[in-house]
């Protein structure tokens, strides 16, 4: 082998590991098709506890950190939008109206980054102007953030 071929080989192999998804979102898509494949097990019989119950396990599993936020964010927007029904979606806690994911927690360690985040879908009511935001990065919350936090999800909601 010439190193010319050595050389484009490995530039080829490099192209390759780095086009398509990480590990970490292989990951959530499967754990969305098993909370795709649950929901049709439990069909019509279905409850908001279902979801709930899935969520607070899925939040119990976070490292400490993560959870503490997680937990904060569950209780926030339980208490500002109670309409929401709270279930997984690809592996995160989220919060949905009819059906369609409105909000989610996305923990740090999920996609291995540096700060836990609370992000809307296109679904939530947020719009204003040409340019609003629709996720924010969490490190800690105070009293100030979760208000903040709460009349945000209110707004999603509408």
């Amino acid at each position: 082998m010439s190193k010319a071929k050595t050389s484009t080989e490995a530039t080829a192999a490099e192209t390759k590991s780095s086009v398509g998804f990480s590990a970490e979102e292989r990951a959530a898509m499967k754990e969305h098709a098993q909370e795709l494949k649950t929901a049709a097990r439990r069909g019509s019989r279905a409850s908001k506890a279902d979801g709930e119950a899935d969520v607070l396990a899925k939040i119990a599993e976070m490292a400490d950190s993560d959870r503490a936020l997680a937990e904060r964010v569950h209780a926030v927007v339980k208490a500002s939008a109670p309409e929401l029904s709270p279930k997984l979606w690809y592996g995160m806690p989220s919060y949905a109206k009819d059906g369609k994911v409105v909000c989610f927690f996305q923990s740090a360690q999920k996609f291995n980054a540096r700060y836990a985040t609370f992000g809307f879908n296109d679904s939530a009511n947020l719009d204003e102007g040409t340019m609003w935001p629709t996720a924010f990065a969490l490190t800690t919350m105070t009293a100030e953030d979760e208000a903040k936090l709460g009349e945000l999800v209110r707004k999603a909601v509408g």
